[in-house]
């Protein structure tokens, strides 16, 4: 008796983009849910086929811009009012006026480098490793295929059935992922 090597996933290769959207079409009609796809471009109709429609980062740099417009205004209300007062002229020590440039810099800075972070972590970017790489073929991903993993932790997942299922979508290849 042998034992079962863990796999991460099944993972199907096709020649052209219409194929691997097809074959997502009836995978989620069949019930499942837990795929990923992989292309050499952007697909647009693949991310909607996937269930793929909203993420974080636009929140994110919301909030981010919101903390440095925040942070910018205060650090100057706190220079300039609180910390070190000078009046000069008569002039009001809290001028919004005055406070503009520094506060709508911050906002920027800080929205940016939410945007670049933000993105990075819900990528879960650096990524060095992924258990796609161990399939030889995935190599052409980033040329001229198109792959569609189906993932072990699917509740529909079961290596042979999942294997057919997976052959009957005519696709040029279907591998093995190992954990």
């Amino acid at each position: 008796m042998t034992a079962r090597v863990p796999v991460y996933g099944l993972m199907a290769e096709f020649a052209d983009v219409n194929h691997l959207i097809e074959a997502i079409r009836k995978l989620r009609q069949m019930g499942y849910r837990r795929m990923d796809a992989f292309t050499p471009f952007p697909v647009e109709e693949v991310w909607e086929e996937l269930g793929v429609h909203r993420n974080m980062v636009s929140f994110l740099v919301f909030c981010g811009g919101l903390a440095g417009c925040l942070f910018g205004i205060g650090l100057q209300y706190w220079t300039s009012v609180i910390d070190y007062p000078i009046n000069v002229g008569g002039r009001p020590l809290f001028s919004v006026p005055a406070f503009v440039p520094i506060t709508f810099e911050c906002t920027v800075l800080f929205a940016a480098l939410t945007a670049v972070l933000g993105m990075l972590a819900l990528n879960g970017l650096p990524a060095p490793y992924h258990p796609v790489f161990n399939v030889p073929r995935f190599a052409l991903a980033s040329r001229d295929r198109f792959f569609l993993c189906v993932e072990s932790t699917d509740p529909l997942f079961d290596r042979e059935g999942t294997r057919r299922v997976l052959e009957s979508l005519s696709p040029v290849s279907v591998a093995e992922v190992p954990d």
